[in-house]
C-alpha cells in the first residue's frame, strides 16, 4: 500500500514539473482566433426609387438618419462649403449646454457692430440668454450671435474654438467654424506639417446633418432646442424695459411637411442658399443638410430640395430592429481552457459562452433588401484563469462597413489555474479510488 502510495504521489510531483517548465503535456496557448461570416446587400434594383442628383438644386446636399448618423442619401456631401447661418444650431446648442436660460448677456461694442441681419441690440444693453437664443434662432440675427458667444466663450475666438471642439466631438470630419453667426470668414493657420494656410469658415453637408442630428437627438439640451426653434413667435425686452422686441420664425418647412422638426436657414454671397432640417414621422427621424442650393432669385430652391429628400426618405426606409438578425451557434460554441482546474487530472474543461447586450439593441433605416452585416470576432482558446463574465469575443453589426451595433460575448463560468497543491490532492483522489 505504501509503495502505491508512493507511486501516486511521485506522478503528482511529475506532472507539476511538467507545468511549471512548459512541457507539452499541457496545449500550448495561441493567438485570436477569428470566426467570421457577413451578410451582404442584396438590393433589388427594379423595386429601389431613386433621385437623379442631377435634379437637385444644391450643389452638396445630404439625407441622413438621425439616429445613427448614417448618410441614406448624398449629392458632393462630402465637400466642404461655406454654411452661412446654417451655422447657428452649433451657437445655440452650445450656448443651451453650456448656459442658463436666465444668464444675463451684456452687448459689446463688437457685438453691437454686426451687419444685417440684426436685432440692432447697442453696447451696455442687457438681456437675457433665453432671449438671445430666439432673435439667434428665428430671425437669424447676427448681433445675437455675437452677444452669446462673447458670453459663454468670453471672446469670439474661444467660442470658435469650443465650436470645432464640440463638431469634432459630434463626429464631423471636414469643418470648420470662426464666427458664431455664420457670416463668411477666414483665418490664416498653421497646418498638420508645420506649414502656413487658410482656413475658411466651411462645412460639408455630411458634417451640418450630423450637427443637426446631435441637436435634435443627442443633445441633454434637445428639448430646449426643439421648444426655441418651433416656436411661431416671440417677445421680449431689454432687462431694463427700455425696449422690446418681436421675432417671427423664418423656417417655413415647419408648416410644409407633417411631423417637421426644426430647421435652419442661411444665405451670404459665398455661400448661397443654404438650409439645415430634421422631420420625424412613425419613429423616424430624418435629417437634410443643403449647401449652395441656389442664389437670388432662386430662393425657393431648398424647400424643393428639403421636401424632395425628405419624402425620398419616407417611402423608402423603414425602421429595422437589428437583434431580430440571428445568432450564428458556431459563433458560440464552448471555448477549450487550458492550464484549467478540472475534476480529474489532465481533464479537459471548456467555457460556455453567451452574448452580453450592454444596452437594448438599436434600431435603424435600412432600404427594401438591403441587409445588415454580421461580423464575429472570438478567441479560440483560452488559458485559466478566467473569470466568469469575462469578455472573449464580440458580433458587430455594420452597414456601410460602419460598425453601428456592438455585442459582447462573455464566459458562462469561471476556471481557476492548475497549481501544486491541485496536482497532489488529484493524485490523491485518484489514489483512494482505486
Amino acid at each position: 500500500m505504501k509503495r502505491i502510495l508512493l507511486n501516486a504521489v511521485l506522478a503528482a510531483m511529475s506532472a507539476c514539473l511538467a507545468f511549471g517548465s512548459g512541457s507539452p503535456c499541457l496545449a500550448k496557448e495561441e493567438p485570436y482566433g477569428h470566426i467570421m461570416l457577413s451578410k451582404r446587400q442584396n438590393v433589388n434594383e427594379e423595386a429601389e426609387t431613386t433621385i437623379d442628383k442631377n435634379q437637385l438644386h444644391a450643389r452638396s446636399a445630404v439625407l441622413m438618419d438621425a439616429d445613427t448618423g448614417r448618410v441614406l442619401f448624398e449629392k458632393e456631401g462630402y465637400e466642404p462649403l461655406p454654411m452661412a447661418s446654417t451655422t447657428k444650431i452649433l451657437t445655440c446648442i452650445l450656448a443651451l449646454e453650456n448656459g442658463s436660460p436666465d444668464d444675463v448677456v451684456e452687448v459689446s461694442s463688437y457685438a453691437a457692430s454686426m451687419p444685417n441681419v440684426k436685432l440692432h441690440i447697442r453696447k451696455g444693453e442687457r438681456y437675457k440668454l433665453l432671449d438671445l437664443l430666439h432673435s439667434l434662432m428665428l430671425e437669424s440675427h447676427n448681433d445675437s450671435a455675437v452677444a452669446i458667444a462673447e458670453h459663454i466663450g468670453g471672446s469670439v475666438e474661444k467660442f470658435a474654438g469650443m465650436m470645432n471642439e464640440k463638431a469634432a466631438k459630434i463626429g464631423c470630419k471636414d469643418s470648420y467654424f470662426i464666427t458664431p453667426n455664420g457670416l463668411d470668414a477666414s483665418q490664416e493657420v498653421t497646418s498638420k506639417d508645420g506649414s502656413p494656410k487658410t482656413a475658411v469658415h466651411s462645412t460639408t453637408a455630411r458634417d451640418l446633418a450630423l450637427i443637426m442630428s446631435y441637436c435634435v437627438k443627442q443633445s441633454p439640451k434637445r428639448e430646449e432646442f426643439l421648444e426655441i426653434t418651433q416656436a411661431g413667435s416671440y417677445q421680449f425686452s431689454d432687462l431694463e424695459g427700455t425696449r422690446s422686441f418681436s421675432c417671427n420664425n423664418h423656417n417655413a418647412f415647419l408648416n410644409m411637411m407633417k411631423g417637421a422638426l426644426s430647421g435652419k436657414t442661411g444665405f451670404t454671397g459665398n455661400a448661397g442658399y443654404c438650409y439645415v432640417g430634421a422631420l420625424e414621422r412613425e419613429g423616424r427621424t430624418f435629417a437634410v443638410a443643403l449647401l449652395a442650393c441656389g442664389w437670388p432669385n432662386n430662393k425657393t430652391y431648398k424647400w424643393a430640395d428639403t421636401k424632395k429628400l425628405m419624402k425620398y426618405g419616407i417611402e423608402n426606409f423603414n425602421l429595422a430592429d437589428l437583434s431580430a438578425e440571428p445568432v450564428k451557434e458556431e459563433w458560440l460554441a464552448k471555448i477549450p481552457v487550458e492550464k484549467a482546474q478540472t475534476k480529474r487530472l489532465y481533464g479537459e474543461a471548456k467555457a460556455g459562452v453567451y452574448v452580453k447586450d450592454q444596452e437594448g439593441a438599436p434600431t435603424m433605416l435600412l432600404k427594401q433588401g438591403e441587409k445588415v452585416q454580421m461580423r464575429c470576432s472570438v478567441k479560440r482558446r483560452l488559458s485559466a484563469p478566467v473569470q466568469k463574465d469575462q469578455e472573449v469575443g464580440s458580433i458587430q453589426y455594420l452597414m456601410d462597413e460602419t460598425v453601428v451595433w456592438e455585442r459582447k460575448i462573455c464566459t458562462k463560468e469561471g476556471f481557476e489555474r492548475v497549481d501544486y497543491a491541485w496536482y497532489v490532492r488529484q493524485a490523491l483522489q485518484g489514489f483512494f479510488r482505486l
